[in-house]
């Protein structure tokens, strides 16, 4: 397991977003305070931990809007500083974390870091492998459902030989779930358990494409 420095680091709270490890996340950095803790990062390690913004963040957010406590520490992996002096980066997580203690609030906020331990997971083990499969294949269906112009490249996105943790970790990464239930799902501790939740989000998502249209007027409409 990768463990986060000693020294504080700096935090990216961000409202819809939650990083796991082993994923990579794109990010547009714009604002003037993330532009600076960018630069600082690169730096410094090019680490940079990424947090969930909690309800309500709208009211303080150019001050400091609180974040949930568990999150994911990520290194800056590609970076491309643009003419507007504003960048494209790719964030790879490394390993979940609780922010211990924020130590520095101006221009951006860093944090003490404490590494969150998951339950060890035997790639050999048989069950391993049956819901690596059966997560491959909810995968495969929901894309050439909800994607079918891109289902055959979408399907490979998570790699033909990517372990359970990889491809778990990164469909919560890229799915479009609710930042509340990823957040759950990163604070889930067994891998297996995170990836049977993957897989029942999928399966209802994909069972509620394939509905059809309610009549006009809705359940419980008025007859003329």
């Amino acid at each position: 397991m990768e463990h986060p420095p000693q020294h504080p680091v700096p935090v990216f709270p961000l409202p819809g977003t939650v990083l796991f490890p082993r994923a990579v996340l794109p990010l547009h950095i714009f604002e003037l305070r993330y532009r600076t803790m960018v630069r600082d990062a690169l730096s410094q390690g090019r680490m940079i931990a990424m947090a969930l913004l909690k309800p309500g963040w709208e009211r303080d957010y150019h001050g400091s809007p609180a974040f949930f406590e568990t999150g994911c520490l990520g290194r800056i992996e590609r970076v491309a500083w643009l003419p507007n002096d504003c960048y494209d980066l790719e964030l790879a997580g490394l390993v979940r974390v609780r922010f211990a203690r924020v130590m520095k609030e101006f221009p951006y906020r860093a944090a003490r870091l404490e590494p969150i331990p998951e339950h060890p997971v035997p790639q050999d083990d048989p069950l391993v492998q049956l819901e690596l499969s059966a997560l491959r294949s909810a995968w495969t269906r929901f894309a050439a459902v909800r994607y079918p112009g891109a289902a055959a490249a979408l399907a490979g996105t998570v790699g033909s030989g990517a372990t359970l943790e990889e491809t778990v970790n990164r469909l919560c990464t890229a799915l479009d779930m609710p930042p509340d239930e990823k957040l759950a799902l990163l604070e889930t501790d067994s891998l297996l358990e995170r990836s049977q939740r993957t897989r029942a989000w999928l399966e209802r998502a994909l069972r509620a494409a394939r509905a059809p249209d309610p009549p006009a007027g809705g359940e419980g409409g008025e007859l003329n």
